[in-house]
């Protein structure tokens, strides 16, 4: 029994899922790059795995044809894009992801975001540091309008944070609106993302990675925004066009962005020209509790299934089909 775990950091702050593994008797290799791990590098480091212990990096057919002991994918996240779901199927390899743990981390760090593109905490930051002394007006939370995309456990979790601020308006759109019943206190208005584009003063992005968000919000929806609107994207890389965003934003349009998902990582691209832009390293779920989580319960997952146990957190079938969709 052979474990790969690929995602890192791992077992940084906690050891308790390299002792489950150990107590259990399981070898285990962690990621020896010690880097998000491209398709090509996964491929020559799977061969003679059982289960893989996953992050973000590519598992496509290609890396699972190079796996012929593959048998199980724990992913440590909520994300599947990464993950070629029909291809495991046809494998018979099971996936199992761990949903809920990092979603606190990362409402908390979206309103964190929310705040210092408001206030141009970042700007002014970077601009003491250089010896400019400049105060900068800013807006209040309960003051803006607030549009979210994508209402589901992250999604909620943002407009349940914003209540202590008061009581901005709040536009929301989700494929599927009455699975929120978490949220019948707030006074939201289900409305089309073209609203929330037009109107809102922060847009922020809690939508899942497929063929239908990828490059979602382009240079025309960029420009279709109000000239001083912020927009978060703490979701997934390649559903804001970052090449739009960086032309959009230096011809002075829009006052500020916070981009925590990118494309390639890690992120090299032009948007560090722009001080407006707050870049942050894919660390949504980077809180000490909520990443602790994750590895326990994808490393338990792990366990489960090479002790023959049933699964608790299976990759549900509506994932698969949303992939299949994709195709068609």
């Amino acid at each position: 029994m052979k474990v790969l775990i690929t995602t890192i950091p791992f077992g940084d702050k906690d050891r308790l899922p390299l002792e489950l593994l150990e107590s259990s008797n399981i070898e285990y290799l962690i990621n020896p790059l010690g880097k998000k791990l491209t398709e090509d590098e996964l491929a020559d480091l799977i061969t003679d795995f059982d289960v893989v212990i996953a992050g973000t990096e590519p598992i496509t057919a290609k890396v699972m044809d190079c796996a012929k002991n593959l048998k199980m994918i724990s992913r440590v996240g909520i994300g599947l894009d990464s993950v070629d779901l029909l291809a495991a199927k046809e494998r018979d390899i099971k996936v199992s992801y761990t949903p809920d743990a990092p979603s606190p981390a990362v409402a908390e760090l979206t309103i964190g975001l929310i705040i210092s593109l408001l206030r141009s905490i970042h700007v002014s930051n970077s601009e003491l540091h250089s010896g400019k002394w400049k105060r900068f007006f800013g807006r209040r939370l309960s003051e803006v309008t607030i549009g979210v995309i994508g209402v589901g456990r992250i999604g909620s979790r943002v407009i349940r944070r914003t209540k202590p601020f008061g009581t901005p308006r709040l536009l929301v759109n989700d494929t599927n609106p009455s699975k929120r019943s978490d949220l019948l206190d707030f006074k939201l208005d289900w409305v089309s993302k073209e609203k929330i584009y037009k109107e809102a003063d922060i847009i922020s992005i809690h939508t899942p990675l497929t063929s239908v968000t990828k490059n979602m919000i382009t240079k025309e929806i960029l420009l279709s925004m109000k000239k001083d609107a912020i927009i978060i994207n703490t979701a997934r890389g390649g559903i804001i066009n970052e090449d739009d965003l960086y032309e959009v934003m230096k011809s002075g349009h829009l006052s500020g962005a916070a981009i925590d998902v990118f494309n390639e990582e890690p992120y090299t691209g032009r948007l560090r020209e722009i001080n407006r832009c707050l870049l942050t390293a894919h660390m949504g779920s980077m809180s000490e509790d909520c990443r602790t989580k994750m590895e326990i319960e994808a490393t338990k997952e792990a366990i489960r299934f090479l002790s023959r146990k049933p699964l608790k957190s299976i990759v549900p079938k509506e994932e698969y089909l949303v992939q299949q969709e994709g195709l068609s």
